[in-house]
């Protein structure tokens, strides 16, 4: 393929992206489905386009390394062992038995031993991108409910490093499972033992050094060459580069380098990741779907319906509410980005059929389109389950001793809320005290983690975990009570960081005398973000509306109030 045929491949699947992923989002859905839905279209099987690129396969593949890069990065220690009960408890007993009652009935229906294993690994995986975006969207990732969800999902994703390293050693007929089983597992070790090892003596220092050289470019080039260069390694001695780039993203989750590694690497994951997607999409036959729609149905409704019941019996083995358990069986019921590798290889290496791969690819993409309204009837099931048990409101005393490093909210109105929303999105816990019982009810009854408590008493501060939060958030618009509880938190727990809100800028000024590490005042606030959306559509850049307003942030709105004040 010369450069000019290249060249056109990519501009048409930018255009494909540009035009369908877009209208995806507008309906409030992944854009997963528009990448799809994008490659059907300009595919072979579609307006046929684009034939075959094998260009465009290759740079897709390296979308799988850079996301399995970023999914390394989540297993640091803390993480694994706040969650690591449900990691490797829940979430592997969800895995086994969800993979071996899915591969038994594909074994029952005909199935060779080799392909049933296949079938059942890749649907017994949920989709993290769908769960994690519908999660981050209504502000519950940091709730409880949220958290062993995502435990949940950070086990399957690690169980997709030894599902490929199968498929590869059973394509490559290494004698029988067991056999592959065994030669899979024995190299993974040895892989990791290798890595991990060099990787802890050599990472950290040689970042070390790249951060002291303050260059930009210099720590992204660093960070592509550990992702690859250990990918690269791991290809040499025969496993899959996926995963050397995950074991290359655990060892940066231990080091200081973290959230600049995830930031740098993230625009490369999202556009080469769009486009496996788009590639997937082309490998889906519409017209073979249409012919097989009536199974393809039922191996869909069996497919969500069979994952809800298990996930959901799995989780109340585990002492979770019937609430919780059925919720976040329908959320993690349908299939997942990392079937369509597991198929798309196999099918490649001919353990599986084309006419069964596609079959799969079609059912886990509708199970993938179907996730919001089973989110929808979780989050439905939960609020009626909650009347009915008559879960009303709880008091801090529910609050358990393994919360620590979350942080506290004082008042769960509008602001509240809004804060606990901001605090999930980043995979934050948090707390919150509110005395409106109503209020409580209604957020409960969602998973939020809110109780009964008054803020401003020291008995309620130390049983809702105060010297175990990492920070305080006062969201009260009512100023003595503001005042009492800051008053109060300053003085029981002296370096606990308090951010409150503010009436306005004297209000704020008070409140910082009381010990509040910062007063935000909300009239302020609001004029700047007014005055920030109308310099933007006068046509102001964006960097330059940030630095008019951090200049009129600068010494507690001095300058902002001086013109109040004229």
């Amino acid at each position: 393929m010369n450069n000019s045929e290249i060249l056109y491949d990519v501009l048409i699947f930018l255009v494909a992206a540009v035009i369908v992923v877009p209208a995806f989002q507008r309906l409030r859905t992944s854009p997963v489905l528009g990448y799809l839905v994008a490659g059907i279209l300009v595919g072979p099987h579609g307006l046929a386009v684009i034939r075959d690129s094998e260009s465009a396969h290759t740079l897709a593949e390296f979308g799988i390394v850079f996301l399995l890069f970023m999914i390394g990065l989540e297993f640091s220690a803390e993480r694994l062992r706040a969650l690591g009960r449900y990691v490797f408890g829940l979430g592997a007993l969800q895995v086994t038995v969800t993979g071996c009652l899915i591969g038994g009935v594909a074994w029952v229906l005909g199935a060779t031993g080799e392909a049933a294993v296949i079938i059942g690994g890749g649907l017994a995986l949920s989709s993290t991108a769908f769960v994690l975006q519908l999660l981050i969207e209504r502000g519950e990732r940091a709730t409880p409910f949220g958290e062993i969800s995502f435990a949940v999902l950070l086990f399957q994703d690690l169980a997709i490093v030894p599902l490929l390293m199968l498929v590869s050693l059973l394509g490559a007929g290494e004698g029988s499972f067991l056999t592959a089983m065994g030669f899979a597992v024995l190299k993974a070790v040895v892989a990791l033992v290798l890595v991990v090892g060099v990787g802890r003596l050599i990472l950290r220092p040689v970042y070390h050094i790249i951060a002291e050289a303050r260059n930009s470019e210099l720590f992204v080039a660093t960070t592509l060459l550990v992702v690859l260069g250990t990918g690269w390694l791991m290809s040499l001695v025969g496993i899959s580069m996926v995963l050397g780039a995950f074991l290359a993203g655990v060892l940066l989750s231990e080091t200081e380098y973290r959230h600049q590694v995830e930031a740098d690497i993230r625009p490369f994951r999202g556009i080469l990741l769009g486009l496996f997607f788009m590639t997937v999409g082309m490998s889906i036959d519409i017209t073979l779907i249409w012919s097989e729609l009536a199974q393809i149905t039922l191996l869909v409704i069996s497919l969500m319906f069979g994952k809800s019941i298990v996930t959901a019996a799995l989780c109340r083995g585990f002492g979770l509410p019937v609430g919780d358990s059925l919720r976040i069986g329908l959320l993690l019921s349908q299939g997942g980005e990392f079937g369509f590798i597991l198929f798309l290889t196999a099918s490649a290496l001919g353990i599986l059929a084309m006419e069964t791969t596609q079959i799969l690819l079609a059912s886990v993409a509708l199970t993938m389109a179907a996730t919001p309204v089973m989110a929808y009837a979780g989050g439905q099931f939960s609020l009626f389950w909650a009347r009915r048990e008559n879960v009303s409101v709880a008091g801090v005393e529910e609050i358990g001793e393994d919360l620590r490093d979350h942080v506290l909210i004082a008042g769960f109105g509008r602001v509240g809320q809004t804060v606990a929303k901001m605090l999930s999105a980043g995979g934050i816990s948090y707390a919150a005290l509110d005395l409106d019982t109503t209020r409580i009810a209604a957020c409960r009854a969602k998973g939020m983690p809110v109780f009964f408590g008054d803020a401003s008493q020291i008995e309620i501060l130390n049983s809702a975990g105060a010297k175990r939060a990492r920070g305080a958030v006062v969201t009260i618009d009512e100023p003595a009570m503001a005042d009492h509880i800051v008053a109060a938190l300053h003085e029981f727990f002296s370096d606990l960081p308090i951010f409150v809100r503010a009436q306005d800028l004297l209000h704020g000024r008070h409140l910082e005398m009381k010990g509040a590490t910062q007063a935000v005042p909300e009239t302020l606030e609001a004029s700047l973000q007014l005055g920030a959306i109308a310099m933007t559509s006068m046509g102001a850049t964006s960097d330059e509306v940030m630095e008019i307003i951090q200049d009129l942030r600068k010494d507690d709105y001095v300058n902002l109030g001086d013109t109040v004040r004229g």
